[in-house]
């Protein structure tokens, strides 16, 4: 965690500041901050069009009835390319490209999927870990849980 913090602190600023610089060496200063500042423009403008199309997406998989999971990880995705996109610099200009693209952030989401299916462990209704789990012979042997369950039904969730 604390590299993770350093690299996105220090290691990519100092990187950005280089590059920035090197660029600006080779044709100048000023179309170098044309280009950043038009970067940072086609960033907002793609934050529009590809939000409105992970929101469009987002409402339908709910008018479909079933789990927007993978509407929310492109949402997110889409706003972290957009932010990248905003913030000076080549380096998160390419980041930020990458994740506002559909079929590279398709790729960002299947590592981030990936990545995150082995750190959690999700068991469907009827799958057989859960009828393992019931039976008291889930992998950490008897699993006995008391407790008391509440029906939650607010009025305005209702249909």
């Amino acid at each position: 965690m604390v590299f993770l913090l350093v690299l996105l602190f220090v290691i990519v600023p100092i990187a950005e500041l280089y590059v920035i610089i090197q660029v600006g060496q080779e044709i100048g200063a000023l179309p170098t901050i044309g280009i950043l500042v038009l970067d940072s423009l086609v960033g907002s403008l793609l934050l529009r069009s590809q939000g409105r199309q992970a929101w469009r997406r987002f409402n339908e998989a709910l008018s479909a009835g079933r789990v927007p999971a993978r509407e929310v990880l492109d949402g997110a995705l889409v706003i972290f390319g957009a932010a990248f996109l905003i913030t000076p610099g080549f380096l998160t200009d390419v980041v930020g490209i990458a994740l506002l693209l559909p079929p590279t952030r398709a790729a960002a989401r299947r590592v981030l999927v990936g990545i995150f299916s082995r750190r959690f462990v999700v068991a469907a209704v009827g799958s057989d870990a859960v009828r393992r789990a019931r039976r008291g012979r889930g992998p950490g042997g008897e699993h006995d849980v008391e407790g008391t369950a509440v029906e939650v039904d607010p009025p305005h969730l209702r249909p």
